[in-house]
């Protein structure tokens, strides 16, 4: 079973998370239906993978964020200790955000390892929800099993809003890489929202 799955940058590669506790990269070009390579570190499913130009983050339930350096050939391991749900990068590539199921989101120093930042307030104890950061890294969002999606000042870590989606588990979110607009997927519905002022370029 596959749980998450994300094109490189340059779309010649294909890289899955799946329930067996690896991830596998496929190349797109060649179409082999063997992966041209397994990553097998993890110690449960993998929940959530998050690609950069020379960088798999992935996210297990083991409760552990790996970062695998593909230039330097290095595995990087931050143990947060809940089973973690989703894996992103900041637009800035210095900082990891995980969240996983004790309903905490944690900001982490990519290189270091150390915790920059902890939010809490939203419900995460049983499905695989998103976490984002918006367009300019300053505020962190999560997704919500209580109908809401929520986001908080990056650096303060001060609630800043709670967007009521509907009524079931958020489950998807993705923040557009460059306006400030958000899709929301609940209840069979994907929706956008945006704000009021809101001018299409």
């Amino acid at each position: 079973k596959v749980n998450c799955v994300q094109f490189n940058e340059e779309a010649t590669i294909i890289v899955s998370g799946s329930i067996d506790s690896t991830v596998r990269c496929w190349d797109c070009r060649s179409r082999r239906p063997d992966p041209v390579q397994v990553l097998d570190e993890a110690k449960d499913g993998v929940s959530s993978v998050k690609v950069s130009d020379h960088e798999i983050l992935s996210g297990s339930v083991d409760g552990r964020v790996r970062r695998y350096d593909l230039r330097a050939g290095q595995l990087y391991s931050d143990y947060v200790g809940s089973p973690i749900t989703s894996v992103c990068f900041s637009k800035d590539g210095q900082c990891a955000l995980a969240a996983s199921l004790d309903s905490t989101l944690r900001l982490l120093d990519k290189e270091t390892g150390e915790l920059l930042g902890e939010y809490t307030g939203h419900r995460s104890t049983a499905y695989r929800l998103d976490c984002v950061l918006s367009e300019q890294d300053t505020h962190v969002g999560s997704a919500s099993e209580d109908g809401n999606v929520y986001f908080w000042d990056l650096v303060e870590g001060s609630l800043a809003l709670s967007l009521a989606v509907g009524r079931g588990v958020v489950q998807s979110l993705s923040f557009h890489p460059t306006l400030p607009c958000l899709l929301a997927a609940t209840e069979g519905r994907v929706q956008l929202w945006r704000e009021e002022t809101f001018q299409p370029e």
